[in-house]
């Protein structure tokens, strides 16, 4: 009996043929051999990488380089908290100014033509405002104000200006 033979024997495989497990070997060698490569070539991606972004610095200027960008960020987090603040401001203050409008053009007395006459609504985000109505006349031209809450008015309104509040109460912000 040869050593190979006694060897094999002795872990279970004295059956087998040496070519084949030659072979087995050398099929596994040859897939550690291409993943060693792939390795190497990854590692060397890196290299070049690392060598790129550490061109020109050291660990001391990297280290200030990472102080700024902290610093950087601390500043943005407490504009954008600024912003947020204005932004919420500004939009507390934009319910208040007017932003619906009504407009109606009308010919009060059917006498003069061109309709003349016009009744304006002005309202708030809450629907507070005016209403201006503008009357002509072959004798003058008189204006009148109604004041309106939560898009109604305690005085009865004309046509005109039931129109013209209609209007401004459908308008979009």
């Amino acid at each position: 009996m040869n050593m190979n033979n006694f060897f094999l024997n002795q872990i279970g495989l004295g059956n087998l043929d040496i070519g084949i497990i030659i072979g087995v070997m050398l099929v596994f060698i040859l897939i550690l051999l291409i993943i060693s490569i792939i390795n190497l070539c990854t590692i060397k991606k890196m290299k070049k990488t690392y060598k790129k972004f550490m061109q020109g610095k050291n660990s001391k200027s990297l280290e200030q380089e990472f102080i700024g960008l902290f610093e950087d960020n601390k500043f943005i987090k407490s504009a954008v908290e600024k912003n947020k603040k204005d932004i919420r401001m500004l939009y507390k203050n934009f319910e208040t100014t007017f932003q619906k409008i009504g407009i109606i053009k009308y010919d009060a007395f059917q006498q003069m033509g061109g309709k003349l006459s016009f009744c304006l609504v002005l309202l708030d985000g809450n629907d507070n405002g005016f209403i201006l109505n503008s009357v002509h006349s072959v004798e003058g031209c008189y204006s009148y104000t109604k004041e309106i809450k939560n898009g109604t008015c305690d005085i009865s309104l004309g046509d005109e200006e039931k129109q013209a509040l209609d209007m401004a109460m459908e308008s979009i912000m």
